[in-house]
């Protein structure tokens, strides 16, 4: 039983303090609702008033550690942190983890109210405190299982888009991610799916050459309507002897027409899955052209990233030139705004009034750009959106073993890397009747330069013609014919993605 104190106060063996009387007890009530609160904020605070010192000094140091163990994470080993951000193990423990945590709060939450409770309470006193301890239950319950939640999501979409093990499935060696090899090449796609469309056609095609060790990048692309360019050796080399020329009316032989071919004829990369046979030939047949090793690709569906945009809420772009898109012939307006999934889309995609190499230097422009603007609390606010929008819309070999590694190169680039980009369009190459040898020539120049130059170093951009024509024959720099109209000499030599990309 209780034992009268002095001062009014007593001490009981029943997990409440005693009312300092009847009429007191209301008041006890907000006293105790106020020490529930800031022990919801301080674990240990109710315990340490109630005089129960060595589990308040407990939770107190519990929640101390908890706090410092947290900062010094994310300010000494962000690095780490980030780099465990992206193996679906440790975020299925980081899941449970966070689901350990919240119960152990809520507990907490609980107990202080009820060893801080008074008695005497009428019944709507104590349903007012029941409510109220349930409402700090459910504010700390809400956070802990939307970081939950988001983190369940996140894996998914993760395990969705990288599988396990390379290509063939074999383990990946992880203490060597590139193999031993001074850059890794990823190959950039922009599948230009469409619903009046079968297939898909990649109509934009990049090889990103990145030097391992300064993250130095070297960007070389390819124009969608390249010919009379070899298949690799093998089943699709012995189809097309002397060059592709694609299958009738419907495929005349475009460099962007190889991935669908491939998944439409499966014998011509035997042994390879359906949606991975376009990739697969597709590799190889850039990795000919270019005399370059393509170790991974990276696939992005135009269509899902206008899902994408609008999942970040827009991408700011400036637009240097009014720009006509869609059937209706709407009009993107020079200037500076935030552009609509829609309107970002066509934006890359439009050919009116303008052609190909124009449309490719702008879907570098908005690639760019969506990767300046994806800011964190962008991507926090919008995840689950964003989350679902990259699942349909992204596609790729990279295996998820070397995602970290990837993850600290993608730190390198960032840090002030420096990033060049070479198109291979008219007037430095005919694409009806490519010079391969200088294609070849002028990559491996690109790629061995790349990080050369001093960091800063700027390089005026050349942009070529806006009436190039596919069939312009291709002329060394500064080299006219005699007798012709002077133009601008064609770029053959790496520039600086920022320099050519309004801002």
């Amino acid at each position: 039983m209780a034992s009268r104190l002095a001062g009014g106060r007593a001490q009981r063996d029943d997990d409440t303090l005693p009312r300092d009387g009847d009429g007191a007890a209301e008041g006890g009530l907000q006293r105790a609702l106020g020490l529930t609160l800031a022990s919801a904020l301080v674990w240990g605070v109710a315990h340490l008033w109630a005089g129960r010192r060595m589990v308040g000094s407990i939770l107190l140091g519990a929640f101390g550690l908890l706090i410092i163990a947290g900062t010094v994470t994310a300010v000494v080993f962000r690095p780490d942190l980030i780099r465990l951000a992206v193996q679906p193990t440790w975020l299925s423990a980081f899941a449970l983890g966070i689901l350990a945590l919240g119960l152990v709060w809520v507990t907490v939450v609980i107990r202080s109210y009820q060893i801080v409770r008074p008695d005497g309470l009428s019944t709507g006193a104590r349903t007012v405190g029941a409510v109220t301890v349930a409402l700090l239950c459910f504010g700390v319950a809400v956070p802990v299982t939307w970081a939950a939640h988001n983190t369940y999501v996140y894996k998914d979409a993760l395990t969705s888009i990288f599988r396990t093990g390379d290509s063939n499935g074999r383990p990946v060696n992880t203490a060597d991610p590139w193999n031993g090899q001074p850059r890794v090449n990823v190959l950039l796609l922009g599948g230009d799916a469409a619903p009046n469309r079968v297939g898909v056609r990649t109509d934009s095609m990049t090889l990103a050459s990145v030097d391992t060790k300064t993250g130095d990048t070297v960007l070389l692309g390819l124009p969608r309507n390249l010919e009379s360019f070899h298949l690799p050796p093998g089943p699709a080399r012995d189809r097309f002897p002397y060059g592709f020329t694609g299958d009738g009316a419907g495929t005349p032989g475009l460099l962007n027409e190889v991935y669908q071919y491939a998944e439409e004829h499966p014998d011509l990369v035997p042994g390879v899955t359906k949606n991975n046979r376009g990739p697969e030939l597709l590799k190889a047949t850039i990795a000919g052209i270019l005399q370059q090793r393509v170790d991974y690709y990276i696939l992005v569906d135009m269509r899902g990233f206008a899902d994408i945009v609008d999942a970040v809420g827009g991408v700011k772009m400036t637009i240097p030139e009014d720009i006509l898109y869609s059937r209706e012939n709407r009009v993107l307006k020079a200037g500076t705004r935030t552009l609509s999934g829609k309107e970002a889309l066509w934006f890359g995609r439009s050919r009116t009034n303008s052609d190909d190499y124009t449309r490719m230097g702008r879907q570098k422009c908005i690639m760019r750009a969506i990767a300046k603007q994806a800011d964190p609390q962008t991507v926090l606010t919008k995840f689950d959106k964003l989350a679902t929008a990259t699942k349909r819309a992204i596609s790729t070999d990279i295996p998820q073993e070397l995602l970290p590694a990837f993850v600290s190169l993608s730190s390198k680039v960032k840090s002030g890397a420096q990033i060049d980009s070479l198109q291979f369009v008219p007037p430095l190459i005919s694409t009806g009747n490519p010079d391969f040898g200088l294609i070849r020539k002028l990559s491996a120049q690109a790629v061995e330069s790349s990080g050369a130059k001093p960091s800063g170093t700027p390089t005026a951009p050349t942009s070529p013609p806006a009436s190039g024509s596919p069939s312009a024959t291709p002329t060394e720099s500064g080299n006219a014919s005699p007798g012709a109209t002077t133009t601008k000499a064609p770029q053959s030599k790496p520039v600086s993605l920022d320099a050519t990309c309004p801002s």
